[in-house]
């Protein structure tokens, strides 16, 4: 059945979904890596796609940005389309020096200054967390393509332009552990949790607090295939 959000009907988006922020970078995964690729939504122009990836069904569908977007969009994959996986590929900002432009960092837990649990649900904590079991398949995955990967903290900020001129960003990365920092992955583990089904998050380097890398919004697009790769591999090495 559909939602006000999601054209699609039960069947026609797989158990293990991808999602990036951009629809766009929705539609390049479907088109680069998948063969018998159906379209199974366009509300919003918020893309989603079906197809095949070595034999096995994957869907790739984007969240938009920020918490209460993936929040909507993740919260009715899993609870109204059988939804058992979802992995969020995204792009973030390096709080550190080892974080660097077109590396990937897998997230062992987000930490977040957002009332997106507590207006859910009650939860109070300032941390939400992952699978461990798709993680650790996320890790397998990475290993078998030969791929190096960062693991850590990010953080989920709800706001992109900050009045804040200070170098807040050393705090959360000395005091947080955070190696970097997005804006969707604390939502989305928060609903995972409730719902009882697994979320990850896979995250390129695409701009830097501590030098002066950057990449543009094509490459964001169409050149972050490593941590593509990686969870379409995952997605095939999910039991």
């Amino acid at each position: 059945m559909a939602t006000p959000h999601n054209e699609a009907t039960k069947g026609q988006i797989a158990r293990t979904v991808l999602m990036p922020g951009d629809p766009l970078r929705a539609e390049f995964i479907a088109n680069t890596f998948l063969t018998d690729v159906k379209k199974f939504n366009s509300v919003r122009n918020m893309y989603g796609y079906t197809g095949i990836y070595k034999g096995k069904e994957v869907s790739v569908m984007g969240s938009g940005m920020g918490m209460p977007s993936i929040g909507i969009y993740s919260y009715e994959l899993y609870s109204q389309y059988d939804v058992e996986n979802i992995i969020r590929i995204g792009s973030a900002g390096s709080y550190c020096e080892e974080a660097k432009v077109y590396d990937v960092v897998l997230a062992t837990e987000a930490y977040s200054e957002s009332s997106f649990a507590k207006t859910q649900s009650g939860y109070d904590k300032d941390k939400t967390y992952p699978s461990n079991e798709l993680n650790e398949v996320i890790k397998t995955s990475a290993k078998q393509l030969g791929i190096d990967i960062h693991e850590g903290c990010i953080h989920s900020s709800d706001v992109f332009y900050r009045e804040d001129n200070s170098p807040y960003y050393r705090k959360l990365y000395e005091e947080k552990g955070c190696l970097a920092v997005e804006m969707e992955s604390f939502a989305l583990f928060h609903n995972a949790a409730v719902l009882g089904k697994n979320a990850a998050c896979l995250l390129t380097i695409s701009d830097s607090f501590v030098s002066n890398e950057v990449t543009t919004s094509e490459e964001r697009q169409t050149s972050f295939t490593r941590m593509m790769e990686i969870a379409l591999e995952t997605a095939t090495n999910i039991s």
